[in-house]
């Protein structure tokens, strides 16, 4: 089994892999850990003993729906960058966060658990998401559209606060507030 998590995955199974992984965050998010794994492989439109061959637990799901929407989630960082200029893309990018960490708030009692048996289904996440934030930082430092003198991880740390605001239902609204906050206050402000 060892072996096999590491072979790469035939075309379509990984498109199998993938919609299974997108139904289940969306179906988590919405409904709840408690669905059925077979209700998410059917509306994957995969069947039950596809779900259970990629994901034999649905601990095993949730921590792979987790590890996707981070890395989706950081992934994005060059495709904005690409599309929009680099203050466009901060922007833009927190907004992702807010969804990220939406999906991530139904599952923070699983992930738990899970950690609590001794497995890290958060990995490297913290990093990533510190990466991600350090290049758009960066792009828009060279683009003079931000003060140079705020670390990336004061700006993580202030993510994770708003965050926080938005975890309940009707507060998606004051957590974007806060973030135009934050972001208006990194811009760089003309001393004359």
């Amino acid at each position: 089994m060892a072996g096999q998590a590491h072979r790469p995955l035939r075309a379509d199974a990984q498109r199998n892999r993938e919609k299974i992984l997108i139904t289940a965050a969306r179906v988590f998010t919405t409904e709840g850990l408690t669905t059925h794994m077979d209700r998410i492989a059917k509306e994957a439109g995969v069947g039950s003993a596809t779900l259970y061959r990629n994901f034999p637990t649905r601990e095993a799901l949730v921590e792979a729906v987790y590890r996707n929407e981070v890395a989706q989630l950081c992934g994005s960082v060059p495709s904005l960058l690409e599309r929009h200029p680099p203050e466009e893309a901060l922007r833009a990018w927190t907004r992702l966060f807010l969804d990220y960490v939406t999906t991530k708030h139904g599952m923070i009692d699983a992930l738990r658990a899970i950690a609590a048996t001794g497995a890290n289904p958060y990995g490297n996440s913290r990093e990533m998401i510190h990466t991600a934030v350090a290049t758009l930082m960066d792009a828009c430092a060279a683009a003079g559209a931000i003060r140079t003198d705020v670390p990336a991880s004061d700006i993580g740390a202030a993510l994770e606060g708003i965050a926080l605001t938005s975890a309940g239902p009707g507060h998606r609204e004051q957590a974007e507030r806060l973030l135009d906050l934050m972001l208006d206050g990194l811009r760089v402000r003309d001393r004359g």
